[in-house]
């Protein structure tokens, strides 16, 4: 094991993983290696996420396995959400644990890690400093292959009354104008091919700092800025805030994908009043119906909650036609997770994790079909995509249709280099993958 050596995991969203490459380069940059052996590193740092029981779970198990195989004068610090979220409560549970850090002060990730090496003591180093993320000079980017996420904005000014983000991220806080796109040249220079723009909110970007409508503003400024990214893509946007101009500029821009994922969460008005979610149906058929209109070709990505406390099961049947109505290309969908500390746990769990099961596996068999017919309908098409991987005679990358981590891929035939940018004929269909050839 040699000294001033890390090794990083992140768990959870894309945000998460910016969070941690960013720790990182903090840490590199004051003298410290970053290695991928966690067995060879001095220090090894968990990034959590602590958004809902498995997410939970999930970090809780990681941090414990990482506990029981460390070694003699090797350091583990816990990062992220669950630790902002619980502090003493993960050392408590997991005390091989030396140091915790939360999401509002992981800048300070160097001076914890310095302290930790010259003492070889433990640190209840807890979120204590809420000093806005966006203060540190340190790129908010992670590339992923020819792929970058680039966080426009961290927290959440929405009170969505299921969601324990505001608590744990705190309000939103948008980035500056210049800075994001100081950071997006720079990864045009890199090379970079896609650029996924993420903020719990993107749609809200600016708000907060006087910029209106900034969302499009930041878009067009991009376009100037990073006219070599072939594909900009726009994630998490909020209901009710995507408006008619950035309707009309995603059907204008070549570099803008027609991609957009707003998830709703549900479709009756009841439910997302409760969830303290927007409850205008009407608004969303007419945008969701202009969009589809305006923008050829338009991929629409949407993500919904089964089993709310107070969801009933005609609510849950409005929900299955809405989703056959829309017909959404892509879909994503969870069992309720009961949060303490958030608005919605005054409603307490009452739905049996059974029926949670049931109303979750109708739900995604019908996207599933949904999903295979939509794909089907790609055949014979010729779709551009943006090879990530290649083996064993075969090519894999993704279309615009498609964002990565969440969404399908296109299977190529023959050995294509990774980062090539090439159309596609499609040639067979899944529910969730498209196959074709060069």
């Amino acid at each position: 094991m040699k000294r001033k050596t890390f090794h990083i995991v992140s768990l959870g969203c894309a945000k998460n993983t910016v969070d941690a490459d960013s720790m990182a380069v903090l840490l590199c940059r004051a003298g410290y290696r970053l290695i991928t052996s966690p067995n060879q590193a001095h220090i090894i740092i968990i990034n959590t996420c602590g958004f809902i029981n498995t997410a939970k779970d999930d970090s809780y198990r990681t941090l414990e396995s990482f506990a029981q195989n460390k070694k003699e004068k090797q350091l583990l610090i816990a990062a992220g959400c669950l630790t902002q979220r619980y502090g003493e409560m993960v050392i408590q549970r997991i005390p091989q644990i030396d140091a915790i850090i939360g999401t509002r002060d992981w800048q300070n990730i160097v001076g914890m890690v310095n302290n930790l090496c010259q003492n070889n003591e433990t640190s209840d180093d807890t979120s204590s400093n809420n000093a806005p993320q966006n203060s540190c000079s340190v790129p908010r980017y992670s590339i992923q292959g020819a792929s970058a996420y680039l966080k426009i904005a961290d927290g959440c000014s929405r009170k969505c009354s299921f969601c324990a983000i505001p608590s744990i991220k705190g309000p939103a806080v948008s980035r500056p104008l210049q800075q994001i796109l100081d950071e997006a040249r720079q990864l045009q220079e890199l090379g970079i091919k896609e650029l996924v723009l993420i903020a719990q909110n993107s749609t809200d970007y600016g708000h907060d700092i006087g910029i209106k409508n900034g969302l499009v503003r930041l878009l067009k400024e991009l376009t100037l800025v990073v006219p070599d990214i072939n594909w900009l893509r726009i994630m998490y946007a909020y209901p009710g805030f995507v408006t008619d101009e950035l309707i009309e500029l995603m059907s204008e821009s070549k570099q803008i994908v027609p991609y957009l994922d707003m998830p709703l969460q549900h479709s009756h008005p009841d439910v997302l009043r409760s969830m303290q979610r927007p409850a205008n149906m009407e608004w969303v058929y007419k945008t969701l119906s202009k969009m589809r209109q305006v923008i050829p070709g338009l991929a629409l990505r949407s993500t919904f909650i089964v089993g709310y406390p107070n969801e009933n099961e005609e609510h849950f049947q409005s929900l299955l036609d809405f989703i056959q109505e829309i017909r959404f290309d892509k879909l994503g969908a969870f069992k309720f997770s009961y949060e303490p500390g958030t608005p919605s746990a005054v409603l307490g769990d009452p739905i049996s994790e059974r029926t949670k099961e049931e109303r979750l596996g109708k739900l995604m068999a019908m996207q599933q079909q949904i999903s295979r017919e939509l794909n089907i309908n790609c055949i014979g098409k010729t779709l551009h995509v943006l090879i990530e991987g290649s083996d064993d005679g075969i090519s894999v990358g993704r279309s615009y249709r498609d964002a990565p981590e969440v969404d399908g891929l296109v299977i190529v035939k023959g050995v294509v280099p990774v980062g090539s940018f090439l159309p596609v004929r499609i040639t067979e269909a899944t529910e969730y993958d498209l196959f074709g050839e060069v």
